[in-house]
């Protein structure tokens, strides 16, 4: 999930609508509601995040070094203002990157993708058994061979994968691929997708590598 922070609702919902057309899931916070938010919110929560980015928000409304006291996520600043000195400031500020508007949500999304991939092994393939698992958007693969996956499905077995030999919820799972706030989407969605990638995977590797167990969530075999 992308969280977008701005004083403006006509940027926070352009930009969620964008996002939304890409596959990923996102919601937008004025400043204030931010602050609140981001100290408050469950572990699970913030693990979902990919990347702040951080708007118009106000002169020091919202601080990327408050933001690390609770996540490494990358923080992202959308800058309006053309000049040196303002990104120097926002560097200054603690952010990972300065990104001047107008941008393609594409080239945000490789920017994100770039810095976790600095900032993490996740340039490095999870090896579970058989299966070769990427971070990056690619297809797992199996035995070598590549595993065609719609994209809900590869981001659950992504974060299956992230939290391999741990235990998560329903919601947990929701909450990574889906994000924390989208009430137009059923959380049951959720089984429908795993039962899809648990027939791929069985059909492929002779069993089902992925363990279930109702009210306490899903793990990957290791």
């Amino acid at each position: 999930m992308i969280v977008i922070v701005d004083e403006r609702e006509l940027v926070t919902d352009g930009y969620s609508s964008l996002f939304d057309r890409e596959g990923v899931a996102s919601t937008g916070f004025k400043s204030g509601e931010f602050g609140e938010w981001v100290s408050s919110a469950a572990d699970a929560d913030l693990k979902s995040v990919r990347a702040f980015l951080i708007g118009d928000c106000g002169s020091e409304a919202v601080l990327p070094r408050a933001i690390r006291d609770r996540t490494g996520a990358p923080v992202i600043a959308l800058s309006e203002q053309h000049s040196l000195e303002n990104t120097l400031r926002l560097f200054e500020s603690g952010v990972d990157d300065v990104i001047r508007k107008p941008v393609h949500i594409r080239e945000i999304l490789a920017r994100i993708a770039a810095i976790r991939r600095r900032a993490t092994d996740e340039q490095k393939p999870t090896e579970i058994g058989r299966m070769r698992i990427f971070m990056d958007g690619r297809d797992p693969e199996i035995d070598g061979q590549p595993l065609p996956l719609p994209r809900r499905e590869r981001r659950i077995l992504e974060y299956l994968a992230g939290n391999s030999g741990r235990r998560v919820t329903k919601t947990q799972v929701f909450n990574a691929i889906y994000g924390l706030f989208d009430e137009e989407v059923e959380e049951n969605v959720v089984e429908s997708h795993i039962s899809k990638l648990r027939k791929k995977l069985r059909e492929r590797l002779g069993f089902d590598p992925i363990d279930s167990k109702r009210f306490l969530g899903y793990r990957l075999v290791v």
